[in-house]
């Protein structure tokens, strides 16, 4: 009976952990990249947005979401007002102006500023090699970011030039989330 009760312990534990994203760093991703190469996901938010805390439950606790996020991403989180140093393509990304004490609303991360974000929660998405491909700004529900998620996981997104060509992707798009 102890048997019993300890492999079914085992296996709550094994699925609830299997439940989240397996969120790392930008320089793991690239580190990860470098021994096999996979797009990597970078959901960047602050401590003091809403929309982000939303989009932390609400999306990125979406098991299809998970799932796939987990399947065909290096998934990264990234504070735009922290203090991590990101060493990416050469050149190393800090926050010098972080003020500790400071409530809320902090500097802005030299990496943040290098990617043009145009507001939080923005969810920026990197080729297998490291480079960028488009930051996507906004909150967004699981039915919406599917097609991102799926668009750039396949390299769609390689052949959508137009606005033309965008609108017709997103008329075709036939979701499962």
């Amino acid at each position: 009976m102890k048997h019993f009760i300890l492999l079914v312990a085992l296996l709550i534990v094994g699925t609830v952990s299997a439940q989240e994203i397996n969120w790392m760093t930008m320089n793991e991703a690239l580190e990860a990249q470098s021994k096999n190469p996979k797009k990597i996901l970078m959901d960047v938010y602050t401590t003091w947005c809403g929309p982000c805390k939303l989009m932390d439950k609400k999306t990125f606790g979406n098991k299809k979401v998970i799932d796939f996020v987990n399947k065909h991403y290096y998934a990264v989180k990234f504070n735009a007002e922290g203090t991590e140093e990101i060493t990416y393509q050469d050149f190393t990304y800090t926050n010098p102006n972080y003020q500790p004490e400071r409530k809320g609303r902090n500097a802005t991360h030299f990496f943040a500023d290098a990617l043009r974000l145009q507001g939080y929660p923005s969810i920026v998405f990197f080729k297998a090699n490291g480079d960028l491909i488009q930051a996507i700004p906004g909150y967004k529900t699981p039915q919406q970011f599917e097609i991102y998620l799926k668009m750039i996981a396949n390299d769609d997104y390689a052949e959508i030039t137009t606005m033309e060509a965008w609108e017709n992707y997103q008329k075709n798009f036939k979701g499962t989330f």
